[in-house]
């Protein structure tokens, strides 16, 4: 996750890893924002989703200029070197947590991580 500019929104990046089934992540949760919300870019328009296939076996990417995370309504502005907690939550898998380290407000992967 870059450090956000702004106080009320910040953009999540990272890559989803499965070793089992197909999966769909369907949302996810964070203390640090009110509403967290799945994004795509295509074409250089931004779509909120519903949900994401995960394939077997396979991997999902959120990076900049792809799928994202958008946190709405901060709770507060993550510092760069901070840890943001968050939970994925899958329709087979179910609610897993993970941990986003806030990088510089420049951070810009071509595939999340």
């Amino acid at each position: 996750m870059p450090a956000p500019v702004m106080d009320t929104m910040a953009a999540g990046f990272f890559t989803v890893t499965n070793s089992g089934g197909a999966d769909t992540l369907t949302s996810v949760t964070s203390g640090l924002a009110s509403d967290v919300t799945l994004h795509s870019t295509k074409g250089g328009a931004m779509e909120e989703q519903k949900s994401f296939a995960v394939p077997a076996d396979g991997s999902l990417d959120f990076a900049s200029g792809g799928n994202h995370l958008m946190f709405e309504k901060l709770t507060h502005k993550p510092l760069e070197g901070e840890k943001v907690s968050v939970t994925l939550h899958f329709t087979k898998a179910g609610a897993v947590k993970v941990s986003m380290p806030v990088k510089s407000a420049t951070y810009n992967p071509k595939t999340g991580h």
